[in-house]
């Protein structure tokens, strides 16, 4: 019953006239909350700023149950998460969706999959946080995020595809402490100054020992604890890449 609520609704979606500058996104959400609400008005604010008067974005977000989705990958159980999402993807295609965005970065370990089951792009957040870092000539770059996305190689290739080099923490116990943050504390809005001096102490011993030129904050919740201001080097959010080029898509608008 419930699905037939849902796709009555889309239903009425289709129906509505499009704007003819304007794309409609298909937004992924709620890897966290907290993240996705980042999206929801950065996205609105900017499509705003660029094209003035009441303009907002054309974009449909379907909000999933994390928990589900936080216990599935406990018991690595990615097929299962990589079918949901590819679900989810197409219900927002038939909704009208000219693009799909997956708001976390640690879900693109199945970005690939859920692209073979669309017809139309999925704007992977790897290109649009790599372009960043050529655009300010950054080659050396470290990589923090979820455990998966330290230790994997999902978005890290992706980044190489890019040209860029990459490094993640070496200390294994860094890289549970920093996984531990992002599910414990900041995926529920809790930031702790404690957590900010780690992290920066971890990016300075990078700089130290992989002499890298930017640091990428490669989950989306990172960049509510890390701030430009708090290290030496240029700080790239994937928060904000992913959102500048999804701007740059729904208003069709070109690489600057």
């Amino acid at each position: 019953m419930r699905e037939i609520k849902i796709y009555s609704f889309l239903d009425c979606i289709i129906n509505l006239e499009k704007d003819d500058f304007m794309k409609t996104i298909g937004i992924i959400g709620g890897m966290s909350y907290e993240s996705s609400i980042h999206y929801y008005e950065r996205i609105n604010d900017q499509v705003n700023e660029i094209a003035g008067d009441l303009n907002c974005a054309q974009l449909i977000i379907y909000n999933v149950n994390f928990q589900n989705i936080r216990k599935l990958m406990v018991k690595n159980e990615w097929d299962k998460i990589g079918k949901e999402l590819a679900r989810i993807a197409r219900v927002l295609e038939n909704a009208g969706a000219d693009y799909i965005v997956i708001a976390t970065n640690t879900m693109h370990k199945v970005a690939d999959y859920i692209q073979s089951h669309l017809s139309i792009p999925l704007i992977h957040i790897a290109d649009c946080t790599a372009f960043k870092c050529k655009k300010k000539k950054v080659k050396r770059v470290g990589l923090l995020g979820t455990k998966y996305t330290m230790q994997e190689d999902f978005l890290k290739k992706r980044l190489e595809a890019n040209d860029l080099e990459v490094f993640v923490p070496k200390n294994e116990n860094d890289i549970n402490k920093i996984d531990k943050v992002i599910f414990d504390e900041l995926c529920k809005g809790v930031i702790l100054d404690e957590s900010r001096k780690y992290y920066i102490d971890v990016i300075n011993r990078m700089i130290e020992e992989n002499n890298i030129e930017g640091i990428i904050l490669g989950c989306t919740e990172i960049e509510m604890l890390i701030k430009e201001k708090d290290v030496d080097i240029p700080v790239f959010d994937t928060t904000q890449s992913h959102i500048d080029e999804i701007v740059n898509y729904c208003l069709e608008k070109e690489n600057s």
